[in-house]
């Protein structure tokens, strides 16, 4: 089988900048069946902004749409993109994506849960050297949105300023306890890494305070 590919782009691309098909939600909302057909839509503020027409065999999804590089003329793409299920330890299925990619004269083949419209085709983060906003983060930056993120999940309020939440009913208490201790440590981690990342700035007393205070 062929595949598709410019070869990658000299720049990162960041995955929320592209549109992208996931394979998962391609699988729950019945799209893989063999012989479904259909559209598949993006929204941005309950309004379509993008559609692709798609057909379903056993083993591959065949997606039609329009694309365009460059304020070129609109072109016609009908895309292959083959699938496989991998079988689950505790019992079921998995569907991954087979990118269809090709770079460099080599063909991807990877199994992947996401493609992304990087260019004219769709496919894997690898072959359009797709990253997440998150990857370029400072590490102390990584850690906080962590903490912050479980605040969030137990109903609290971000910021280590604030109280973090009680146990939520229904949640066991030993699970509460691992993530209020991993709060704890995401957010004296992340501290520790700021003040060396800012020690250069902070004189010997104020150096020796700050560690002292952080442990």
């Amino acid at each position: 089988m062929g595949g598709y590919g410019l070869g990658r782009p000299s720049y990162k691309l960041k995955a929320e900048d592209c549109r992208s098909l996931e394979v998962s939600r391609l699988h729950r909302e019945g799209c893989l069946r063999a012989g479904q057909r259909g559209s598949w839509v993006w929204s941005r503020e309950g309004k379509e902004v993008a559609r692709i027409g798609y057909t379903s065999t056993a083993s591959s999804l065949i997606l039609d749409y329009r694309a365009r590089q460059n304020g070129d003329e609109w072109e016609p793409i009908t895309q292959t993109v083959p699938f496989t299920y991998v079988q689950c330890h505790y019992g079921g299925q998995r569907p991954y994506f087979l990118c269809p990619g090709v770079v460099s004269s080599q063909h991807c083949r990877q199994r992947v849960g996401k493609l992304f419209a990087g260019g004219k085709y769709f496919l894997c983060r690898h072959c359009y050297n797709v990253s997440y906003s998150s990857q370029s983060e400072a590490q102390h930056d990584r850690l906080l949105r962590r903490a912050n993120k479980l605040r969030r999940a137990l109903g609290g309020e971000p910021g280590s300023a604030s109280w973090v939440a009680e146990r939520p009913k229904g949640m066991w208490h030993k699970t509460y306890q691992r993530k209020r201790l991993e709060i704890d440590w995401c957010e004296q981690k992340a501290n520790h890494l700021f003040i060396e990342r800012f020690a250069h700035v902070l004189s010997p007393e104020e150096r020796r305070k700050y560690f002292d205070e952080l442990g």
